[in-house]
């Protein structure tokens, strides 16, 4: 142990030799102002020995502090406020420890006033060295903007905003920043990083035309889609460049600087207020089980995969029937170090064999099933696949969780199934039905039912289809001008469907708070001003009609009257759905190889009616 010490010692000091002799120094000079300003400046005979022996034993006490503390391994020049509370706690025990000498050395008398004037000294000298160092690095490595640099105005002076400030001071950047723009009264007329704070929201427009703002970047991470929609359509009519932060679900890893900052897009409209978890109660249902998740590869499923991943699991088994899919986020888990085990299955849910040989060889305790068809035009000229997975499919899982004691299993359905007019939402109902059924036949296991609406960046969302026609320049194409939607952002529906997981005992339907309805056609324009061009000028927006099995509105409930609230504000229960038990034999009967197709979508219908 000795030899470690001087090993790591003689490391530390071959690397930090002039900064150890510099304190020294500086400390054995604050010795000396203590007594000089308690005595004279020209310490008499009878003082001088103390003041020696003092000059070397509480730079000894404090540089040793340093060094058992790990000072000595700061790199200065970039420190930040955690490293200079390191530095004033190791100085106060190395203060300590040289008092504590004081206290039994007789020989050594060191008078109070002078004791504090010293201590006091060298904690200046300690610090104020160190911060040197900091402010050169900061001169030094301080750019300035370009000579084509935009006049930028930061809204928002809290946390987010000041780090924008000091990375922008700090590095090269084709951004000038002015000043700021809060509500908090408080601030107005203060300086944050370095940058007034110019005003409120109201007076937004008049500071961008008195400062000639080119650019306006929202730093807000905890913005509503409404608040940010305030901004950007004020900022829009003078022409006035918007970046912003990603939301606070976004920047989960906590580094908030320019190169985070982007163009808005329309999920930022969408943010709804940060969503407040039972953490615990799902950390408890999920935290060293065998977590099984269907349609892993898929926008839904893979994210179900990335936060339970946050609770850690014992095993997560990712499965799906496409094997790219599935495939890539492997790949992409593997790459951010997930330790975690994980293994991928490639199958069919609908494969009763081949499921039946799974369960057995792993049997899963949790199981998400989010794998489905779900295009609503595809599924309407593929009535009996729609049925063999949505329906079969998801019965097969339901009856083997049950055979094989799975603890619980949480299904994600959709809007769609209510008051069905696709095939898609009916083959969804149609499993709700299956479900409750198997509730009924397993006691032992937890069945719950999770339905929400259109999530906002799937892969089957509208989203990427206006993308697509925008870049193309157009026309964006929608069936009816009067067409709505219910939306949410992928990451919060799935924290809503784990929550609702831990709150199920089996048996309930839950539906999310979706928020309100959005207008297609709005969300067309926006999307389209989004990419700097003006909807109806610079591209077409045109009504195709709605097609088959589309509704132009979706309903989240059959009667509002029976749905009631549970512990959770963005979570509501249904009581009552309908006629919900239904056999697999009736499913099978309408699976029949002898039904052509308009048969078997007549059956899909029968079987999801009320």
């Amino acid at each position: 142990m000795r030899g470690k010490i001087l090993r790591l010692w003689s490391a530390v000091a071959r690397r930090n030799r002039r900064v150890i002799v510099l304190d020294i120094c500086l400390l054995a000079f604050a010795v000396y102002i203590g007594f000089a300003l308690r005595l004279t400046l020209l310490i008499g005979y009878d003082n001088l020995e103390d003041l020696l022996m003092a000059g070397v034993l509480f730079p000894l006490c404090v540089v040793l502090s340093f060094f058992m503390c790990g000072v000595y391994r700061v790199y200065w020049p970039q420190a930040s406020v955690e490293e200079y509370a390191k530095l004033a706690g190791s100085y106060v025990y190395g203060s300590a420890l040289f008092m504590f000498v004081n206290f039994f050395m007789k020989t050594l008398m060191v008078p109070r006033s002078s004791l504090a004037i010293m201590l006091f000294a060298g904690l200046c000298f300690a610090c104020g060295t160190r911060a040197t160092w900091r402010l050169a690095e900061l001169s030094s490595s301080r750019p300035g903007a370009s000579a084509s640099a935009k006049r930028a105005l930061i809204i928002g002076a809290g946390e987010a905003g000041a780090y924008i400030a000091r990375d922008l001071h700090r590095r090269t950047h084709d951004l000038l920043p002015v000043g700021f723009i809060d509500e908090d009264s408080e601030k107005l007329g203060k300086s944050i990083a370095g940058l007034p704070v110019l005003g409120g929201g109201d007076s937004l427009k008049d500071i961008v035309m008195s400062k000639s703002i080119e650019v306006a970047l929202i730093a807000i991470p905890s913005a509503s889609g409404a608040r940010v929609r305030e901004y950007l359509d004020a900022l829009s009519e003078i022409g006035v460049e918007v970046r912003v932060l990603p939301s606070l679900s976004e920047l989960a890893d906590g580094r908030v600087e320019v190169s985070r900052l982007r163009s808005v897009e329309l999920q930022d409209l969408l943010r709804r207020e940060p969503i407040q978890l039972d953490e615990a109660g799902i950390g408890e249902y999920l935290c060293g089980k065998k977590i099984l998740i269907t349609g892993a590869g898929g926008s839904i499923g893979s994210e179900i995969c990335s936060q339970v991943l946050k609770h850690s699991p014992a095993e997560l088994i990712i499965l799906g029937h496409g094997e790219q899919s599935i495939y890539m986020l492997q790949q992409r888990l593997s790459e951010v170090g997930v330790t975690v085990p994980i293994r991928p299955v490639i199958a069919d849910i609908a494969d009763f064999p081949t499921m039946k040989r799974f369960f057995e060889s792993c049997a899963p305790d949790v199981i998400f099933h989010a794998g489905a068809h779900k295009h609503v035009p595809l599924m309407e000229d593929n009535p009996r696949e729609a049925l063999r997975v949505n329906g079969l499919g998801s019965w097969t899982l339901f009856e083997l969780a049950g055979i094989y004691g799975a603890e619980r299993v949480v299904m994600i359905s959709s809007d769609k199934a209510v008051r069905p007019s696709s095939v898609m939402g009916a083959t969804k109902r149609i499993a709700e039905r299956l479900m409750s059924g198997a509730w009924d036949a397993h006691a032992g296991t937890r069945y719950i039912t999770v339905r929400f609406g259109n999530v906002l960046g799937s892969r089957g969302s509208v989203v990427p289809l206006f993308e697509r026609q925008i870049k193309r320049g157009g026309p964006v194409t929608v069936t009816h001008r009067d067409m709505t939607r219910y939306f949410m952002l992928i990451p919060e529906a799935v924290s809503l469907v784990l929550q609702a997981g831990s709150m199920g005992h089996g048996g309930e339907l839950y539906m999310l708070d979706m928020g309100d309805p959005v207008n297609i056609t709005e969300m067309a324009e926006t999307l389209i001003r989004l990419h700097g061009r003006e909807p109806y000028s610079d591209v077409q927006v045109v009504f195709t009609g709605i097609r088959p099995g589309e509704k132009l509105f979706e309903e989240l409930f059959y009667d509002p009257a029976h749905v009631g609230r549970t512990g959770h504000d963005k979570i509501f229960l249904s009581r009552i759905d309908g006629r919900e038990n239904l056999s697999i034999g009736e499913v099978l009967g309408v699976l029949d190889e002898g039904l052509d197709e308009k048969s078997v979508r007549d059956g899909i219908f029968s079987l999801a009616a009320l």
